[in-house]
């Protein structure tokens, strides 16, 4: 078989795999689902890989780097045992840093762990960028996974937005500096074997969602444009086309009063066929955010599909628009039946099908699949969490964090410390912990930025709402204020409103995901804070609703600016 000589260009290879398909493997080819990890049984290999011929898998959860390598290759022989032999191709969301969203991204586990992206952009180091994808790449090489879903560059222009976590923050030429470094480090100057293809989302930019909610939700579909940045949400993309970026994810938000149809992203060939196909000539792979056409149950909570604008059409009707739209794979979805029958009923060509089936095998030859599916479970062991990828994964925390305020800092060694949100056992290596803030010489205390609680188990991962704190909690923090000099640091998952906080604090920091140990670090002046905000802090709430939605650094009197950090 021609497909199977690595010595053809890879145009030759897909064009003799191609005609050996049929429509069923076609079709197959375009769904990329969920797998959980450790691995379901074989009855559920057997339908997914087997029946439908399926071969793209978003692995959630783990297991040891020996498990995950072990699990990739038991999967690999059940593909390479099909009648064409497709090998798999595994993807994940991020899991390097410190938070944990099934929608989003996963705690770092065995692997090195660093800074999330906000913390990468406080840095704001090119070369830094790209030494961490280029780690994180190795990592997920030798436990098999070729596709990375991420970068996620939209623009964080609407402080409330729950996704700002997994961005570069507010800036334009900060987040397109820094895209171009992270592509590079995990695909290379060309992608090859030994790389691992970006899917960048979410295309046309994710970040100016109304009232700062999430469209995984229905409450939060509609984007909005009130300061006429459209085009300036575009600006990281055209760094991540320049370097090259294989795959792209367009976000389930659909855009109110701009130019476009008012239908969630992937459904709009406006933004796909006319902005990314034509405009950018892009030629890469367009996937779906995930869960699209069919609904589902997502952790016990009712999920109807995130068909946005087009609510009332069927799963069928829909795939069709988004494959008319220009999409190449379906996110999240098992269900290539569908697309069979439209191809079956001539609603679909066949050319228009093969034109994505062609995109989609590109990519597996590329990356060598076809060539060379198994890894080692012996190197993967060695290589994950590897001693000088995790150590360089505790510099980035310590250089990311940002000091907003200062006065007593460094602490002296031995100092009396009460903590809060810190561990005893490790504040014991710094200083004498103490159990009440009357014995104690300085407070240390961990926050995380505020957020308003939402039912369902799924939704309660998106942090929303208003970004200050309870009146309560102000109250509790000024009381210890009151009585120990006390340093604060808060979590930024998103910005975060605390000038009463900040006022009574007599040292202030950020942080983007670091450990106890890294923030002690640098309180008592083992290492230096290098961090500078990635997005402004606003002083109110009342400054962030009067704020435009899609313009950067829009609120009023902001408590701390955009790119404030302190270094002593």
């Amino acid at each position: 078989m021609n497909y199977k000589d690595p010595s053809l260009p890879t145009a030759a290879r897909v064009d003799d795999l191609v005609a050996r398909m049929t429509l069923r493997e076609k079709a197959g080819l375009l769904f990329h689902t969920i797998w959980f990890a450790p691995p379901p049984g074989a009855e559920t290999a057997e339908s997914m890989i087997d029946g439908r011929h399926m071969n793209h898998f978003n692995v959630l959860g783990g297991g040891s780097p020996r498990e995950m390598a072990e699990w990739h290759n038991a999967l690999q022989e059940r593909a390479a045992a099909t009648r064409l032999g497709i090998p798999v191709t595994f993807s994940t969301d991020p899991r390097h840093s410190f938070s944990s969203n099934p929608g989003a991204s996963m705690m770092a586990g065995a692997f090195s762990q660093w800074p999330e992206p906000p913390g990468l952009a406080a840095i704001g180091s090119a070369e830094l960028v790209r030494k961490f994808a280029d780690i994180a790449r190795r990592e997920y090489v030798a436990v098999g996974i070729r596709v990375a879903l991420h970068p996620q560059i939209d623009l964080v222009t609407e402080p409330r937005w729950s996704r700002a976590n997994g961005t570069f923050g507010q800036d334009a030429e900060l987040t397109s500096r820094l895209v171009r470094a992270y592509i590079l480090g995990f695909q290379g100057e060309r992608l090859g074997p030994g790389g691992v293809a970006c899917m960048t989302k979410h295309f046309p930019g994710g970040g100016p969602q109304k009232d700062g909610e999430d469209p995984h939700f229905a409450h939060g579909r509609e984007q909005v444009y009130p300061g006429g940045r459209f085009e300036h949400h575009l600006k990281p993309f055209e760094a991540a086309f320049d370097a090259g970026t294989s795959q792209i994810m367009p976000y389930y938000g659909m855009p109110v009063g701009t130019e476009h149809e008012e239908v969630g992203f992937g459904f709009n060939k406006g933004v796909i066929t006319g902005l990314l196909r034509e405009r950018y000539s892009f030629d890469g792979i367009v996937c779906t955010d995930w869960g699209l056409i069919t609904d589902a149950f997502i952790m016990g909570q009712e999920m109807p599909a995130r068909a946005w604008g087009v609510e009332h059409l069927t799963p069928a009707e829909r795939m069709l628009k988004a494959i008319e739209a220009g999409v190449d794979q379906f996110g999240g979805e098992a269900c290539p039946d569908l697309l069979v029958e439209l191809v079956e009923d001539g609603r679909i060509s066949t050319a228009r099908l093969d034109e994505s089936v062609r995109r989609v095998l590109r990519e597996k030859f590329t990356l060598g699949l076809f060539d060379a599916p198994f890894v080692d479970p012996d190197a993967a062991e060695e290589v994950v969490g590897r001693a000088d990828f995790a150590r360089a994964g505790f510099e980035a925390q310590t250089a990311s964090l940002t000091l907003l305020k200062n006065g007593p800092l460094p602490l002296a060694d031995g100092a009396r410390v009460y903590v809060e949100g810190v561990d005893a056992d490790v504040a014991a290596g710094y200083g004498k912990v103490v159990a009440t803030p009357e014995e104690a010489d300085v407070a240390v205390v961990r926050l995380a930025a505020p957020y308003e609680h939402r039912p369902g188990a799924f939704e309660a991962f998106f942090h929303s709402g208003s970004l200050a704190f309870p009146a309560a909690e102000i109250d509790r923090i000024t009381r210890l204020q009151a009585t120990v000099p006390t340093v604060v640091d808060v979590y930024l998952e998103r910005p975060a409103v605390f000038p009463e906080i900040a006022e009574g604090a007599v040292a202030v920091v950020a942080d983007y995901g670091a450990s106890d140990r890294a923030l002690l670090d640098v309180l008592f002046g083992r290492a230096e804070p290098q961090g500078r905000l990635p997005y402004e802090l606003p002083r109110s709430m009342a400054a962030v609703e009067a704020s435009p939605s899609d313009v950067p650094g829009g609120t009023a009197d902001p408590l701390y600016p955009f790119g404030h950090g302190l270094t002593s």
